[in-house]
C-alpha cells in the first residue's frame, strides 16, 4: 500500500510556512489540502475532525494525525530523520528550542488571526492598533533573539551554526509576518543575515506564502 501523506496548509499561516519547510529540508512531498482560514475553511465540521483545535497546520501521514506545527516538525524529524533539524548534543538542542520557543510560543501567538480578531470584535480596536500590537509583540521579541543571537559563541551562518535548524524553520516565517505588518528591521542584522541566507535556500524559498498554489 502506497504511503500517504496530507498537510494541510494556508499559504499565509505562519504555522503552516513552518511545516512546509521541514517537508522540504525532508524532502518530503505530501499532498496539500488549502484551509481558508479567511473564509473559515478551518471551523468545518471536516477540519475539526482532523484538528479539534481549528488551527493551521495539520500534517496526515498514513493514518497519523498531527497538529500543531513544532509537534509536526519534530515527528517529521524522529519519523525521517535526515537531514536533521536539531544538532546532536543536548546543549545544542536546548539553544535551538530556545530561539524556535521564543517565536513559536512567545510572539506567535498573541499576533495570530484568532487574537486579532478577537481584539476587534470584543475590544472594538482598529486596524491600526491592531497592527501597533503586531509590531509592538514582534519588535519586542526580534529584540531579545537579536541579542542571543549576535552574543553567540557559535556563530554561523543560521540561527545555529551552517546548517538549517527549527530556530531557522521557526525564524523565517515570523520575518515574513513582522513584513507584512511593516516592522523596522533594520535593528535586527543578525536576523536580516540569517533571513537572506535561509531564503537563497531551495527548502525555504519553495515554503514562501507567495509561491504556494493557494496564494492570493
Amino acid at each position: 500500500m502506497a504511503h500517504e501523506m496530507t498537510l494541510y496548509t494556508y499559504f499565509r499561516s505562519s504555522a503552516a510556512w513552518r511545516a512546509r519547510i521541514a517537508l522540504n529540508l525532508k524532502g518530503l512531498k505530501p499532498d496539500y489540502c488549502f484551509i481558508h482560514l479567511l473564509k473559515d475553511d478551518q471551523h468545518s465540521a471536516d477540519y475539526q475532525h482532523v484538528n479539534p483545535q481549528q488551527l493551521i497546520p495539520a500534517l496526515v501521514d498514513d493514518k497519523h494525525i498531527i497538529a500543531q506545527s513544532l509537534a509536526i516538525i519534530e515527528y517529521l524529524d524522529e519519523t525521517y530523520p535526515n537531514p536533521p533539524l536539531l544538532p546532536k548534543d543536548a546543549a545544542g538542542r536546548a539553544r535551538v528550542r530556545q530561539i524556535a520557543y521564543a517565536i513559536a510560543c512567545d510572539i506567535h501567538p498573541i499576533n495570530n488571526l484568532r487574537v486579532l480578531h478577537y481584539l476587534r470584535d470584543e475590544f472594538q480596536v482598529t486596524d491600526e492598533q491592531r497592527t501597533q500590537w503586531q509590531r509592538h509583540w514582534i519588535a519586542k521579541g526580534f529584540d531579545a533573539i537579536e541579542k542571543l543571537l549576535a552574543q553567540s559563541d557559535k556563530p554561523g551562518r543560521y540561527c545555529h551554526g551552517n546548517t538549517p535548524t527549527l530556530a531557522d524553520i521557526c525564524l523565517i516565517p515570523q520575518m515574513g509576518n513582522a513584513r507584512r505588518v511593516h516592522v523596522e528591521l533594520t535593528a535586527f542584522p543578525t536576523l536580516l543575515r540569517i533571513e537572506e541566507t535561509a531564503l537563497a535556500h531551495p527548502a525555504f524559498a519553495a515554503a514562501r506564502p507567495e509561491v504556494q498554489p493557494d496564494a492570493q
